[in-house]
């Protein structure tokens, strides 16, 4: 698999977006990931929908899933 350069480059506008579309939400995932995500660590996630239909679900973070979030905040970092 192989990533467009420029396409990633276009995303970091959208990502400035969605800061200022939900500076909260940002607040939350700064403050979560100060508190040492670790292997076993829940999340949990509920969307409802306009229409007011509920849809949750919930993942157990692996060794896999913090050495990706590791990679991702480095390349946040690079941008």
């Amino acid at each position: 698999m192989s990533i467009n350069p420029m396409a990633l480059l276009g995303l970091k506008g959208d990502f400035d977006k969605f800061k200022d579309n939900h500076p909260k939400f940002l607040q939350f995932a700064k403050a979560f990931t100060r508190a040492g995500i670790q292997e076993g660590t829940i999340m949990e996630c509920k969307v409802i929908t306009a229409d007011g239909q509920e849809l949750q679900t919930n993942i157990q973070i692996t060794a896999d899933d913090l050495e990706l979030f590791e990679k991702l905040k480095n390349l946040r970092q690079d941008m």
